[in-house]
């Protein structure tokens, strides 16, 4: 959790810094520390501020703690974050930061095509999520060219919506992603499919999904829900 939202968070509920350090149990001067970034914030800060009832952006949600469950509602989660095509899943406020949501939906090995259709959504609408994590993390579970071709259609999401800024942080991003990219062919989190639809694929992707070395049909047009 970044300092600044930490310290959004606080005065949104109109306390001091002595103010918040009597609920949390420190001292004044480790919520400034936190505040100006010297300190980190630990998890279980974050936590205690939830049960506060102190509303943080999702991005200031924990990136690690509990083990991710073995079955993962996805569609459930990217309605919490404000999905539109996926709303009527809504049950509450996010309760995942959209870095470790995206992650474990590109590591899936077969993912429905509406939350497929999502991803790109989830980059676009938080471009300042942690990238150093999402890249490492990718790195380590071999998703590179996943992540780079969703990169590539939320930079389309961000010019057809007029987000210079986004798009330019998406860009950089990729850029960095692009030195790492697999030789090795790769799907979009369908690897069930025949050798017979591999082939096709092959024949039919667009330049984008070929450039990371996927098998993917999905274009920019397709995503007809990330209104």
């Amino acid at each position: 959790m970044a300092g600044t939202d930490f310290r959004a968070a606080r005065e949104a509920r109109g306390w001091t810094q002595q103010d918040l350090a009597r609920r949390l149990g420190v001292s004044q001067t480790l919520v400034s520390l936190w505040e100006h970034g010297t300190r980190a914030v630990p998890v279980r800060r974050v936590a205690q501020l939830r049960k506060l009832g102190v509303q943080l952006p999702p991005v200031a949600l924990p990136l690690r703690g509990e083990p991710a469950p073995a079955k993962v509602d996805y569609a459930r989660e990217l309605a919490n974050l404000g999905y539109p095509g996926l709303a009527h899943y809504k049950t509450g406020s996010p309760k995942w930061n959209p870095a470790r949501l995206l992650v474990l939906a590109l590591a899936e090995d077969q993912l429905d095509r509406r939350l497929a259709e999502a991803l790109p959504w989830l980059v676009f609408r938080f471009p300042d999520m942690d990238w150093e994590w999402v890249c490492r993390e990718a790195k380590l579970r071999d998703l590179q060219n996943r992540l780079g071709f969703t990169l590539s259609l939320a930079q389309a999401l961000a010019a057809r919506w007029q987000s210079p800024e986004a798009a330019q942080r998406l860009a950089q991003v990729a850029q960095e992603l692009r030195r790492s990219r697999l030789a090795r062919e790769d799907s979009y989190c369908n690897e069930h499919m025949t050798e017979s639809e591999r082939r096709w694929l092959r024949r039919r992707r667009p330049q984008s999904a070929a450039a990371w070395n996927l098998l993917s049909d999905l274009r920019p047009e397709h995503l007809t829900h990330a209104g």
